[in-house]
């Protein structure tokens, strides 16, 4: 079966001219020119990157989806080749309806009907991973059902099997394969594939982000139904709302497009500087409005597979870096990378400033339809590699999704300026973080533990003197034997050389 499956990505790749893409780069090997050489030279209207989506798309959902995470790695990709890959579309149909049942009998142990008082037969949404269908509790309460694709385990662990063969050739034939790290890009992958598979993560996901916004006026995240949940069935709350896409209809609903845009940079920075847990696939699809009061002009959020998380040390980095732009600060920039270890220590910080002033100066002071992130982030990144700077993987999906944000906010208000909307945000967060406010959060945050700590004391700092002295009187006792085991060694050996003395004296006499 992984030899058919082989067999077709083959021909797939020959048919599109994937063979010659590779051997274009691969002339500097030697078994790259051999190649080239040896296979003859065919003719294409299409350019190479519009080839190489087509073939993504031929080959399956799973090809479309590493051609969607490979189009976020833009310090990787030329921009004309992560433009078209930003094309793809998880276009799946929805697997047969007796199998979800069947899914599901097989999660519960018992029918579709006596499980839920309502189960929808056709699917409102299909995806590379699962499916959804809609339905309503015992209770009447309405639900989407999330259902995971029967095989899909099977099929992703061949697919990236192959996956990590064809990154291994690349690396071997590309020049510049070593640089752009394919098997580590497959494996990032992977881990993000596995963690989709298992819809209780997902669960677990979506209840977290629920939490942190709680009776939050600007997004409403899904209650999960813990009882009916499972590794391959996700329950969740319906939602009612319209898809973000649909603008039009949204301001014949008397939305505000304008403070929706400002709303969705709230939101982003907010899960991204509050939480350090973000939703990391904010694509059009993954969103919906409210358009009927009390909450008209609220996100909802859909779809919890992929999150972000970062550190407060992330976070600080991150902040510092923000307002260091806002205020066209550059050599604080070049300062922070050089602090953090993300540039070698012998980086100049005038030169590193000059070039990071270079890409940033130009963006300023204009409306966010005329400014591309993409452009920008491209060049930050050729920056970076210019200087040796290696770009840290927990801030891949938050460059993905500040993209999104982008999409989202010249969709729905190009007027837009995201330094403006974020930077009085961003500063407060500096001051929460790092005023007296800070100081007194962090005192009322370990106040518990030191009344637990505090009677301890006098028993912790006996121990500590018993354990010190315990240690002194090991490494007496150990430095003693060792003396004595020395001296015994010394003593046997004078032993030996008297009885050695007595015997040759003996021999001596007796032989007078």
């Amino acid at each position: 079966m992984r030899l058919l499956r082989l067999a077709r990505i083959s021909l797939v790749g020959f048919r599109h001219g994937l063979d010659q893409m590779i051997l274009d780069h691969a002339a500097t090997t030697r078994i790259g020119a051999w190649l080239q050489r040896l296979l003859p030279r065919r003719r294409f209207a299409e350019s190479p990157e519009v080839r190489l989506r087509l073939a993504l798309e031929s080959l399956g959902p799973i090809f479309v989806k590493f051609g969607q995470m490979l189009s976020t790695r833009r310090d990787l990709l030329a921009p004309e080749l992560a433009d078209e890959l930003a094309k793809l579309q998880d276009r799946v149909p929805p697997f047969p309806t007796e199998l979800a049942l069947a899914r599901l009998q097989a999660e519960y142990g018992r029918p579709v009907n006596e499980v839920f008082s309502r189960f929808d037969l056709a699917p409102v949404a299909s995806a590379s991973v699962a499916q959804v269908h809609f339905g309503a509790l015992p209770d009447g309460t309405e639900v989407a059902i999330k259902i995971l694709r029967p095989g899909i385990d099977k099929i992703i662990a061949k697919d990236m099997g192959l996956l990590d063969v064809a990154a291994t050739i690349i690396e071997k034939l590309w020049a510049d394969g070593r640089r752009l790290k394919p098997r580590e890009v497959v494996a990032e992958f992977a881990k993000h594939l596995q963690d989709e598979l298992d819809l209780m993560r997902e669960a677990a996901n979506c209840s977290q982000l629920r939490r942190n916004f709680k009776d939050s006026p600007l997004l409403a995240v899904p209650e999960v139904y813990w009882d009916f949940c499972g590794p391959a069935v996700m329950v969740m709350q319906r939602m009612h709302g319209l898809p973000i896409s649909q603008i039009d209809v949204l301001r014949e609903k008397g939305v505000d497009l304008s403070a929706l845009s400002r709303a969705g940079v709230e939101i982003f920075f907010t899960q991204v500087f509050r939480d350090g847990f973000f939703h990391a696939d904010m694509h059009p699809g993954n969103i919906l409005v409210d358009t009927e009061l009390p909450r008209r002009g609220q996100y909802i959020a859909l779809d919890f597979g992929i999150m972000g998380t970062l550190t407060d040390r992330d976070k600080a980095y991150l902040a510092q870096n923000f307002l260091a732009f806002f205020k066209r600060d550059y050599k604080r920039v070049a300062q922070a990378h050089l602090d953090a270890g993300w540039v070698p220590a012998d980086t100049r910080v005038d030169e590193f400033e000059s070039a990071i002033r270079a890409v940033c100066e130009p963006i300023f002071d204009r409306p966010l339809k005329e400014i591309s992130f993409g452009k920008t982030l491209l060049r930050l990144f050729q920056t970076a590699r210019r200087f040796h700077m290696e770009v840290q993987p927990q801030l891949v999906m938050l460059q993905k999704t500040l993209l999104n944000i982008e999409g989202l906010g010249r969709q729905l208000d190009p007027e837009l300026d995201l330094w403006d909307t974020a930077k009085p945000f961003l500063e407060r967060w500096m001051n929460d973080q790092m005023g007296w406010r800070a100081l007194l959060r962090h005192v009322k945050e370990e106040a518990p533990n030191w009344a637990a700590t505090l009677p301890q004391i006098p028993r912790l700092l006996h121990q500590t003197l018993n354990d010190s002295r315990r240690d002194q009187v090991a490494l007496q006792l150990s430095v003693i034997e060792m003396q004595i085991r020395s001296q015994r060694r010394i003593s046997t050996l004078l032993t030996a050389s008297l009885v050695v003395l007595i015997v040759l004296v003996a021999y001596l006499v007796l032989h007078q």
